[in-house]
């Protein structure tokens, strides 16, 4: 057995530990070694920036930040083949200087792709290109009994569409084909505009959806009354090189330049922020995110503009340990989506609820959505969804999310597993139909029930060894 340490481990949001054995393998070996000597349930690890509970497990975690090689780059398709602990990052440092992007990218650079593949990541541009199931040609999955499945749309394709987003718990990736976009530069031509509430939110969405590659909102949850949703539209497209302006040249790594031509560099590295400590909980409270929401809602006028990939896709990766700003108790993200027949009415009454409840939210945002795919428990549905990050206030905040799931489920939609830490079983069994479905082929191939997780167990998803600890 390879060796392990103990640790406890948290989502992001800083909520809901559990002590684990951590294994780090760095070969294939390694790593079926890890998931068939060792006797106990596992769950696969990256570089935890899962929101909640999904990889964590009291009992194993296998990490996969060694198992993170670069293994093929086709520069004339642009599919690349890596294993499961690549990052985003390392996708950008590669793919770019030869001029390609990720077709689908989360939030943040510092995402394995095993971890997107296992919560199928959506972008700014899934109404144009979905989620990264769609760029996602196949991948080789490790299973309890220490098999390796290729899993693709037409081979061994049932444990394809359970393994996007099923949590990691059909077993572990150990790589994947993705393809990636060309590009002609590393910017984007974005255009910033604000709207006065929520319906102009919309309309704007909807008029844009077809010219724009990326659309967010970002969006202010305090604001009520002719206010209500009030937000920052930012929509933008990958600029050609012959349309960036005289000036980008400062903001140009020159190693990478000099080598690969200028404008597909990355941009210069910037001083870096970091967040020290944790700061204390009374920094974040309804009054300072009220002035803080103001305030960004004014500055930000009408404009066009030309930005780097990192300003545009990534801000928040510009603060190292920015999670830290929440406090020892940490926060927990909600995310939900509406489909496009309840998107109006289901948005007014969770915005509504939120700004009633005076629940601190700064980092909101709102995105629309394009058609589901076939992933059985795959979050994005056409319609809109809204994330909001609130502080861990204990009864009060996990109250308010239970009122939030009664609106999401009466309006058809579902909350985004990927950031969840305390959805209930029953609400998950009424947004997810089909959850049983997931369930049999789980069963089919992890009989055991070996890939488990917090997750798993709070929600119903384990097999015999999760549910009998679950019980316990």
């Amino acid at each position: 057995m390879i060796p392990y340490r103990e640790q406890i481990l948290t989502g992001w949001g800083n909520v809901a530990g559990e002590r684990a054995r951590i294994y780090r393998p760095e070969r294939l070996g390694d790593l079926r070694d890890a998931v068939e000597t060792c006797g106990e349930t596992l769950i696969s690890r990256g570089l935890g920036r899962g929101y909640g509970d999904a990889a964590i497990n009291a009992g194993g975690v296998v990490s996969h930040l060694r198992l993170n090689r670069m293994l093929a780059f086709d520069g004339q398709r642009g599919i690349v083949e890596c294993e499961a602990g690549v990052t985003f990052g390392d996708l950008l440092r590669v793919g770019l200087p030869r001029g390609f992007f990720p077709a689908v990218t989360p939030g943040t650079k510092h995402v394995t792709i095993g971890g997107a593949i296992a919560a199928d990541v959506h972008g700014k541009n899934h109404h144009a290109d979905g989620s990264l199931a769609d760029c996602l040609l196949d991948f080789r999955l490790l299973t309890a009994s220490g098999e390796t499945l290729r899993c693709s749309r037409t081979e061994n394709a049932a444990a394809f569409w359970a393994t996007l987003g099923g949590m990691g718990l059909t077993g572990a990736i150990v790589d994947a084909r993705l393809r990636m976009r060309p590009v002609t530069s590393a910017f984007l031509t974005v255009d910033y505009e604000k709207t006065a509430d929520l319906d102009a939110t919309l309309e704007r969405f909807a008029q844009g959806d077809a010219r724009y590659q990326y659309s967010v909102a970002w969006i202010d949850c305090l604001a009520r009354g002719p206010s209500l949703g009030r937000s920052v539209l930012m929509r933008g497209n990958h600029t050609p090189v012959e349309e960036l302006p005289a000036d980008v040249g400062p903001h140009l790594a020159s190693r990478k330049g000099r080598e690969y031509g200028p404008h597909l560099a990355s941009p210069r590295g910037r001083g870096k922020l970091r967040v020290p400590c944790f700061l204390s909980n009374l920094v974040l409270n309804s009054w300072s995110v009220r002035a803080f929401n103001a305030l960004y809602y004014r500055r930000h006028g009408d404009r066009h503009a030309v930005v780097d990939y990192d300003s545009f896709f990534y801000p928040l990766d510009a603060v190292a340990d920015w999670n830290r700003i929440y406090g020892r108790r940490g926060f927990l993200q909600y995310q939900a989506v509406f489909p496009t027949a309840t998107s109006r009415t289901g948005l007014v009454a969770l915005l509504e609820a939120l700004a009633s409840s005076r629940q601190a939210s700064f980092l909101a945002v709102l995105k629309t959505f394009g058609p589901a795919n076939q992933g059985l428990l795959s979050f994005p549905m056409a319609g809109s969804t809204l994330a909001v990050d609130l502080p861990n206030t204990g009864p009060a905040v996990m109250g308010l999310l239970d009122d939030l799931d009664e609106i999401v489920i009466r309006h058809g939609g579902r909350v985004y597993l990927a950031k969840d830490v305390r959805l209930s079983r029953r609400a998950f069994e009424a947004m997810y139909p089909q959850a049983d479905e997931f369930r049999r082929i789980k069963a089919a191939i992890d009989p055991q029930g070996r890939f488990d997780s917090a997750l798993a167990r709070r929600l119903g998803l384990s097999g015999e060894i999760g549910q009998q600890r679950a019980a316990a």
